[in-house]
């Protein structure tokens, strides 16, 4: 049986081991010599070893606490050994360098794109504006906007809502979308403006392309997705089938996402960031951003190049996913942006401080993709309580840097601290920015002041995706509507017609020919699509006008002469009534065509 002491006997037994010990022996780890050198520790060890512990009687309790006091006064002080490294918290004491210090550069990965940059179609045939716009909405895409912008009118028919629809064809639509670019060059108060007649808001084009009731209705009715279709995804909301997108999921895939990388290979500097189209309609995805000037609407993150703003790519918002993702929304955002597949590597991406993290640009290194971009100092990953970090009273162009690996974090005072992180370029090289800075007088000067390196190229290369709003800006045919997906829709002409304009002006550029200016592009691109001149006049078409019976559905094909309609000419010109069994082959208007009254040819001499 072991014998169990008190604590009387243990310190006694504590300070014989103490002085018989040798002085010069070691202990053989620093758990062991932390064992010896606390006598409390060696009470504990004690009582753990018997088999009972035993109550204190109360002079063993004030003997005990007469020890313990001895223990702290009376014993000779000996220093702790350190905690392991593991047990600390990790704080690097690497301080922040200032712009004498030299950094090197990077070694950033060889621009390899897949293809030429520019233009990816023939330059040396001539593109009209209107074929540049047919390569983001051909015809295929347009004809099935059309068949299903037709089931849906029939399946509001079959609702009960009684309106006048006749079948919309590849023709009438793309007079549609020349409407609304003309409506966007010409700007009017309301849209029944447009067709006004003998007022001084009158406009001559709009009532020579399509009647208003006409426009009106297509716009009503217009449908990207079949509506049967449409059904069957409703029923799967709140489960992982359901598409939030269905309702343009073909145009944004199919073409637009599609056309922007395969007409056009962008050079190496990028830049992401996000662009709200405005709409308040009530959907899950409709979001608000206070700090943006339009504050409701859908949320969209673009991919451009930095020097034209061509939009290569984008994805739309459409709200929080009910499984959390691995890296944030941020992260997946960039990654499913940038394509290397299709891009090539070796391109500098920018990016606000929305989506920098040393681990984005660490993952985009390994894909040997360069990227800067400002950041946030909460942010997981960036340095933070470093010394010789800028403060308010740090005098203006004050460099501050650390690089750790591939990454360089670089602050740098202007009229407030300004933070960025780069894989690609080095902290400092000598620019310097021309800033007005008071001198000792108290007046205003104008001095050189230095400047970071990823400052000065992300100044220059972040506007990708704002000169893109910029040209959307200047002639855009948004419109209110209580439907998201038609906004999308007239958006997708927006970035359509924009990324036209880009395509036009650098194939210009490379022939050496002056290109058209937008407001030209865009008054040519409504002539070609509404089929008009520039003075609003419909183009000659002779050879496609040719006179043809009218013909019955029931006897189209035993007789020609069956059905009769009101003469168009004689109603306009003579305000009087002659039925005739002809009409034109092109516009399918009725004419005359009498040995007396020719009112068909008098129409093709006018071009009307």
């Amino acid at each position: 049986m072991r014998r169990l002491l008190n604590v009387d006997q243990a310190l006694k037994l504590f300070f014989e081991l103490e002085e018989n010990a040798e002085p010069d022996s070691e202990p053989e780890s620093d758990e062991c010599d932390d064992e010896v050198d606390d006598p409390l520790f060696v009470l504990e060890e004690v009582k753990r070893e018997g088999e009972e512990e035993q109550p204190l009687t109360s002079t063993q309790s004030v003997s005990r606490r007469s020890a313990e006091r001895r223990g702290r006064h009376d014993m000779p002080t000996r220093s702790r050994s350190p905690l392991p490294q593991a047990a600390k918290p990790h704080l690097s004491s690497e301080p922040w360098k200032s712009d004498g210090d030299a950094d090197i550069t990077p070694e950033c990965s060889r621009f390899q794109p897949r293809r030429t940059p520019g233009v990816q179609i023939e330059t040396l045939c001539p593109q009209s504006p209107k074929d540049l716009f047919l390569l983001f909405f051909a015809t295929d895409t347009v004809s099935t906007i059309c068949a299903n912008t037709n089931k849906n009118a029939t399946k509001n028919q079959h609702l009960g809502k009684k309106y006048k629809w006749t079948d919309v064809e590849t023709e009438h639509l793309y007079q549609f979308f020349g409407l609304l670019i003309y409506m966007s060059l010409v700007s009017l108060p309301s849209l029944r403006d447009y067709w006004r007649q003998n007022h001084i808001l009158s406009v001559p084009l709009p009532s020579k392309v399509m009647t208003r009731d006409r426009f009106r209705s297509i716009f009503w009715k217009i449908h990207l997705s079949d509506p049967e279709e449409d059904l069957k995804n409703d029923a799967k909301k709140g489960t992982p089938g359901h598409d939030k997108l269905f309702r343009v999921r073909s145009i944004y895939d199919e073409t637009l996402s599609r056309a922007g990388i395969a007409y056009y290979h962008p050079r190496r500097e990028l830049s992401v960031d996000e662009r709200m189209v405005a709409t308040k309609a009530k959907t899950g995805m409709t979001q608000y951003m206070k700090d943006k000037p339009t504050k409701w609407g859908m949320k969209m993150f673009i991919l451009a190049e930095s020097k034209s703003g061509y939009t290569i790519s984008f994805t739309i918002y459409t709200g929080k996913n009910q499984t959390a993702s691995e890296h944030g929304l941020a992260y997946d955002v960039v990654m499913n942006l940038i394509q290397p597949s299709c891009l090539g590597t070796g391109y500098h991406i920018y990016m606000d401080n929305f989506y920098t993290s040393p681990r984005l640009f660490l993952d985009l290194t390994s894909m040997r993709f360069g990227a800067c971009g400002t950041y946030r100092e909460n942010r997981k990953g960036c340095p933070k309580d470093r010394t010789n970090a800028l403060n308010r009273k740090c005098p203006r162009g004050s460099v501050r840097w650390i690089r750790e690996g591939p990454l360089v974090f670089v602050k740098w005072m202007d009229t407030r601290e300004v933070s960025v992180c780069s894989t690609i370029h080095p902290a400092f090289s000598g620019e310097t920015v021309r800033r007005k800075v008071k001198d000792r007088d108290g007046h205003w000067v104008t001095r050189e002041i230095p400047c970071p390196t990823p400052i000065m190229a992300y100044n220059k290369n972040m506007g990708g995706v704002d000169l893109s709003d910029q040209l959307i800006q200047y002639y855009s045919t948004h419109r209110k509507t209580a439907h998201w997906y038609r906004t999308m829709l007239l958006h997708f002409l927006d970035i359509a017609t924009t990324n036209a304009f880009i395509m036009h002006h650098e194939m210009c550029s490379a022939k050496q020919v002056q290109p058209m200016a937008h407001k030209d592009f865009m008054v040519e691109l409504v002539c070609q699509l509404c089929g008009m001149d520039k003075t609003g006049v419909p183009h000659s078409r002779r050879a496609e006008h040719i006179p043809v019976p009218i013909l019955t559905d029931t006897d189209a094909v035993q007789k020609a002469t069956k059905g009769r309609l009101r003469c168009k000419r004689c109603l306009q010109e003579d305000n009087r009534r002659s039925d005739t069994p002809w009409k034109c082959q092109a516009c399918g208007v009725p004419l005359c065509l009498v040995v007396d009254r020719n009112c068909f040819l008098e129409c093709v001499n006018s071009d009307t």
